[in-house]
Order: C-alpha cells, then sequence, then structure tokens
C-alpha cells in the first residue's frame, strides 16, 4: 500500500481524513502548522489525536506569515458571532486567511516528498464553506497540477470531503473505527475556547452537521461530563 500525509490542523474535518486514510493507506503521517493562529490550542488537539490515531506528527512553526486582515492571525480584530447558522453571510468569509492554504499544502508537498507519500490528504468542503476559495473543487484541481510539475513525479491531493455537508462528513467520522473517540478532543472553535463558544461560524456549522446527522458531538459529551463530573 502507498503512504499518505494528512495536513492536520486538530480539527473536526481533519480528524475525519486523518482516520480515512489510515483506512487506505499503509503508512499515515499527519503535519500541523504554527501561525500564531488565534485558536492555537489547536495544536494541543492535533497532538493529542496523532497520538491516538499512532500516526506520525509533525508540528512546522510558520511564525506570523499571515498576520493582518483576519481575526484569525489578527487578535485586535473580534471573531464575528451568530445566534444560528442562517445569520451566517455569504461571499468571502471574514475568517479567511488569504494564501494560507496555498502556502499549507505547498510545505506539505514537500513532507510528503521526504516521506515518500505520493498523496495529500486535506479536510476541505466547498459544501458548507463557499467562503473560502482555497476549499473549493477548482483551488485542489490546479494546485495537484502545480505540485505535481514542481516535484516532477505523480501526485495527487485528496479531498475525501470535498462533496460532503457537515452532516454527511458526521456520518463518515461514526463509520471510521476510532474517529468518533478522537473527534471528542479536537478544537474547532475559532475563538479557541472551551467549551467552545457555539456562536462563531466554525461552531455553528460543526453544530449544524451533528444536528443532521441525529448524533451527539463527542466534544460537547465530553465537555457536559467534565462540568457535571459525570
Amino acid at each position: 500500500m502507498s503512504n499518505a500525509l494528512v495536513v492536520f490542523s486538530g480539527g473536526q474535518d481533519s480528524t475525519t481524513c486523518l482516520y480515512w486514510a489510515k483506512q487506505r493507506f499503509g503508512t499515515v503521517y499527519a503535519v500541523s502548522f504554527d501561525y500564531r493562529q488565534r485558536h492555537s490550542v489547536e495544536l494541543e488537539s492535533a497532538k493529542k489525536i496523532a497520538a491516538m490515531a499512532e500516526v506520525h506528527h509533525e508540528i512546522i512553526d510558520l511564525g506570523p506569515i499571515f498576520a493582518g486582515l483576519s481575526p484569525l492571525t489578527d487578535l485586535s480584530r473580534a471573531v464575528e458571532t451568530y445566534d444560528n447558522v442562517e445569520q451566517l453571510p455569504s461571499g468571502i468569509a471574514d475568517t479567511f486567511v488569504p494564501g494560507r492554504n496555498i502556502l499549507f499544502f505547498t510545505v506539505a508537498a514537500n513532507r510528503a516528498y521526504v516521506h515518500d507519500c505520493n498523496t495529500l490528504v486535506v479536510g476541505v468542503s466547498q459544501q458548507d464553506f463557499g467562503g473560502y476559495p482555497d476549499c473549493r473543487h477548482d483551488f485542489i484541481s490546479k494546485m495537484t497540477a502545480a505540485l505535481a510539475s514542481g516535484l516532477d513525479r505523480p501526485f495527487k491531493i485528496e479531498a475525501p470531503l470535498m462533496n460532503r455537508s457537515k452532516a454527511e462528513t458526521v456520518e463518515l467520522a461514526a463509520m471510521l473505527p476510532g474517529c468518533m473517540e478522537a473527534i471528542a478532543y479536537t478544537t474547532t472553535c475559532y475563538k479557541g475556547v472551551y467549551p467552545p463558544c457555539e456562536e462563531c461560524n466554525s461552531c455553528l456549522l460543526r453544530q449544524k452537521g451533528f444536528n443532521q446527522a441525529g448524533l451527539r458531538d463527542p466534544l460537547m459529551t465530553r465537555a457536559l461530563s467534565e462540568v457535571t463530573g459525570g
């Protein structure tokens, strides 16, 4: 079996992709990035889950390379909050970090090459993330071609969640051995708080997915258990 490298944030989607990859590839590697993000606690989640999944995990320090514009990288800007998912605005999201996935995938391709992986696995989806142009199929297709050309070898980017809704992503996770247990330790909240804020873009979309799938979010179950001591 061939090897794969997962671009791993420590969030719900990339955790699902990590366990998806474990079912399909011989050896799976994971790489995370420290870019001074507001929700840097996700890196602790990534460490925890990588250990649970028993995969080689590397965190690459990019420094404050994406500073400015997005509240995810500019702490002087507040993360927008909403009462419900219907209030989420259309168009480019205010949390969009320009060039983030371009750089992530480029650096990850280097690590994949080092580990003899011809496949990069990423957790992007265009179903619920129309406000992120670097999460769309067109971008992934063009990035794949650029990386294959630049590496001068067969190379592909697998995006198993690309055409799945949040609910379908939850349903996929429920079918992957060990995945839901790992999702209990993920960080999705853009504010980087625990328990999650339940009012940012990311929290609301996550909540929507579990509600539509008819399943309890393991993270919320863990948080409730810790609060009640149950």
